[in-house]
């Protein structure tokens, strides 16, 4: 197993090179093996498919228990691994230090921060006070013995400010602070995307499975985007099956799902490493 050092630098590493990655998001440890198994460089919790599968509302797990499910993540894979710590659990500068230093004590290569009070439906922190937060988590992040990368999200786009002049000046601000990849979920065109990345000098991160579209991987990177994550559509993906599974039994009393679920043995085989190719 590699060590945290050697994960954070790999991690780092995968964002200086001239194509994008992706860097998908399990919810639970079982995915992040499989995903591991299948071949992919790095991966990303999702606190939104993490508060799912215990019952809960995303934003609704707290600080202590979302590092405990993040570290348990990267225990278990020899990918590096970084963290949505959705926005750090703190308003102040302070508290953002505190969580990202604690980040940087579990085995991650990295976390993210918002710029909006937890839960999400608020409005984005003025833009002083967000680039602070942002500045004191840089620099703890940076204070770590080796590379912890610090993702800084600027949240207009998913609470219903669609208002790129701002978002790009809040990115700015987070570079200009120490952040050392960028994150504006909910962007909805090439053209938002291609602004975001020529405005700034950081490996810009693009979310997919938030628009109705589907983009490629190769079309994301011939925008200069570094890094593709899917946050809680995999989860979403997973409920989804189970949902509609259930619902044919409920209202046909029939089975036919079943016939399309993978065998237990090829759960079993990607669960240990094994797959055409690739060896956890």
């Amino acid at each position: 197993m590699p060590t945290q050092a050697e994960k954070a630098k790999t991690f780092r590493a995968l964002h200086d090179r001239d194509h994008a990655f992706i860097i998908p998001n399990p919810w639970d440890i079982g995915s992040a093996r499989m995903l591991e198994a299948l071949g992919f460089e790095a991966l990303a919790t999702t606190s939104a498919g993490f508060a799912f599968s215990i019952g809960k509302a995303d934003g609704a797990v707290g600080r202590d228990a979302m590092l405990a499910h993040a570290s348990a993540i990267a225990s278990a894979t020899e990918l590096p691994v970084s963290a949505d710590l959705e926005n750090c659990y703190a308003d102040d500068p302070g508290g953002v230090a505190d969580t990202v230093r604690l980040a940087t004590r579990t085995g991650l290569a990295g976390c993210s921060v918002e710029d909006v009070p937890q839960g999400r439906k608020r409005s984005p922190y003025e833009l002083s006070l967000a680039a602070e937060r942002v500045r004191a988590g840089a620099e703890a992040a940076h204070a770590a013995p080796f590379p912890f990368t610090l993702t800084a999200r600027a949240e207009n786009f998913i609470v219903g400010r669609p208002d790129l002049r701002d978002t790009i000046a809040r990115l700015q601000a987070f570079q200009e602070a120490g952040a050392d990849v960028l994150f504006a979920p909910g962007l909805k065109t090439k053209e938002e995307i291609t602004s975001v990345v020529k405005s700034v000098d950081r490996p810009v991160n693009f979310i997919m499975g938030l628009q109705n579209v589907n983009w490629s991987l190769a079309e994301l990177s011939e925008l200069g985007v570094k890094r593709v994550s899917v946050g809680s559509s995999l989860a979403r993906t997973a409920v989804g099956a189970f949902l509609r599974a259930a619902e044919e039994m409920r209202s046909r009393g029939t089975f036919a799902f079943a016939q399309n679920a993978p065998k237990s043995a090829e759960i079993i085989a990607l669960l240990a490493g094994k797959q055409s190719g690739h060896a956890a």
